[in-house]
């Protein structure tokens, strides 16, 4: 059986979920035949860039112009006209995923970006390609440029997502609570001690990490600061140079500084709480690692939509500023039972076996 994966490379986690879904397969059906790929490498290099680039640029430097984007593309009145101006732009920007999709006519689809599924679905619903298309939804809220009439399956991480789906008109058979695919290494033990001799901290202290991406975005110094005298805080600056120049030039007590990393789930497995956005890769390995969670620097849209699901768990705060943020912590630090019951509202929405059921789906 020949399966495509394939994500879009606008934000890192869309391409999270498909390397970890390849990955797995790979190595538990070695008979599938296997393709990974990212759609806009099937698109004119313009569109690419603009999808790229132009994305980039608006969470980072233009978040209102973002926010309208969305509102007027989720909005139920605007959505006809919307959603065919999407698809007109996609159409004639992606000719060259479409003749993929025609020659290569996989017998499954697995999609993780709501760009390649429309598209698929758009040639299966002429008879052009004959392929299974399995959506998976990389996010806990559901935007409509998700779902499309000619998807086989949409495998997501809640039942809120589903609730989501079915009111969007989609049928309930064709959904499945599943959980978002993550990379196993997020599942294995780890000794803390081990873990804290390795990344030169204490073990003993309460340790706070902050970690927000690849941009390095948000007030990561200033809660730095306002938290380095009574936590261990550890803090990913990723590519945000700047910031991790002054931190260094600082040298705040048990403030540990890191660029890009490798290693999330060490700096996760050796801390109580983690300070980040929430975006739907990171929520899916944060559960997994059952950490009380703070969100900071939401994408207005998307991530604002993920942090309302999580409150309907009880998981999840965003605090109104950094004093919130200090007082929230320092709560968590000096009543370790409230951490415990988080822990517990965290077991009951983790899908620590997303992959398998997945491939149980596929088979």
């Amino acid at each position: 059986m020949k399966v495509l994966i394939i994500h879009a490379s606008a934000g890192a986690g869309h391409r999270r979920a498909a390397e970890a879904v390849y990955n797995y397969l790979k190595e538990h059906d070695p008979d599938l035949e296997l393709v990974l790929l990212d759609a806009l490498d099937k698109t004119n290099a313009i569109f690419k860039f603009d999808y790229t680039k132009g994305y980039s640029f608006l969470i980072k430097y233009a978040t209102r112009i973002w926010h309208w984007a969305f509102l007027v593309t989720d909005s139920k009145i605007l959505r006809p006209i919307s959603r065919l101006l999407a698809r007109l732009i996609n159409f004639i920007n992606c000719q060259g995923l479409i003749r993929y999709f025609r020659k290569e006519n996989p017998d499954l689809i697995i999609s993780t970006h709501f760009l390649p599924s429309e598209l698929a679905a758009d040639l299966k619903k002429k008879n052009k390609i004959t392929s299974k298309i399995i959506t998976l939804i990389t996010d806990y809220d559901v935007h409509p440029f998700w779902i499309n009439p000619a998807t086989d399956l949409y495998v997501v991480a809640s039942d809120f997502t589903r609730a989501r789906l079915m009111l969007e008109g989609v049928e309930s058979e064709k959904i499945s609570v599943l959980g978002l695919p993550f990379d196993p290494k997020f599942i294995r033990h780890f000794d803390r001690r081990v873990l804290a001799h390795k990344l030169g901290i204490d073990y003993k202290n309460f340790t706070v990490l902050l970690m927000t991406g690849s941009f390095g975005l948000g007030p990561l110094e200033e809660i730095a600061k306002i938290l380095h005298q009574d936590c261990q805080v550890l803090v990913v600056c990723a590519g945000n140079k700047k910031l991790y120049r002054r931190l260094i030039k600082m040298d705040l007590k048990n403030v540990k500084v890191f660029g890009f990393i490798s290693n999330a789930e060490e700096l996760m497995a050796v801390s109580q709480v983690i300070i980040t956005k929430p975006g739907g890769s990171t929520i899916t390995e944060v559960l997994i690692m059952e950490l009380p969670v703070v969100f900071i620097s939401a994408i207005p849209g998307q991530e604002t939509a993920n942090i309302e699901a999580l409150a309907r768990y009880g998981i999840g705060v965003s605090p109104k500023n950094i004093r919130e943020i200090r007082d929230y912590v320092l709560d968590l630090k000096n009543n370790p039972q409230k951490i415990d019951a988080l822990r517990q509202s965290i077991r009951e929405i983790q899908k620590p076996f997303a992959l398998k059921e997945l491939a149980s789906v596929i088979r």
